[in-house]
């Protein structure tokens, strides 16, 4: 996003100026602005702070169309950060876009944000203790349209599930 999107997307607007200003500490950062730049951005306001016991990755390298390049500036990754909403999906065998090994965090939905998991991958509980994991393809009232990751698979249809949980961050070992 550039410092315009930032400033447009602040609740209220705010000027590409300001942001910049509060990105380069020529201006106080205060908890309000870090709230209201964190709901622009769509992360948790705990993600823009350091933290003495999280260890940030610091960008060696970006890639593109043309190979691995140096950075244009210093930028840190993120480690995800488990909270009470996550839950995680483990592989076992390769299956869709899936690899044996990978973990998937998956974050809990409430009712009314179901809409905003279409077309995404989902993981919804079954009765007795079983789960269904795959595409959302559509949703018919308190019905769930869910396509399974795999050649071939099946559409299943789970009515009104407890919770579902939206796949969000992907954990690959090469």
């Amino acid at each position: 996003m550039t410092l315009d999107d930032v400033a447009r997307a602040c609740e209220p607007p705010t000027t590409p100026q300001t942001v910049g200003r509060l990105e380069t500490g020529m201006r106080t950062l205060s908890v309000d602005w870090l709230n209201r730049i964190a709901g622009a951005l769509g992360v948790d306001a705990s993600l823009l702070v350091d933290h003495p016991e999280r260890e940030d990755v610091a960008v060696a390298a970006t890639l593109g169309p043309s190979g691995a390049q140096a950075p244009r500036k210093a930028g840190i990754v993120v480690p995800p950060s488990p909270s009470g909403d996550i839950v995680a999906v483990t592989v076992d065998a390769g299956i869709g876009d899936y690899r044996a090994g990978d973990a998937i965090w998956c974050r809990k939905l409430a009712q009314e944000d179901y809409a905003s998991a279409l077309n995404r991958d989902v993981l919804v509980p079954r009765p007795a203790g079983r789960f269904i994991f795959g595409r959302l393809i559509g949703r018919e009232g308190d019905q769930l349209l869910i396509l399974p990751p795999g050649a071939g698979a099946r559409q299943s249809v789970v009515k009104d599930p407890p919770w579902m949980a939206a796949a969000e961050t992907l954990v690959r070992a090469l």
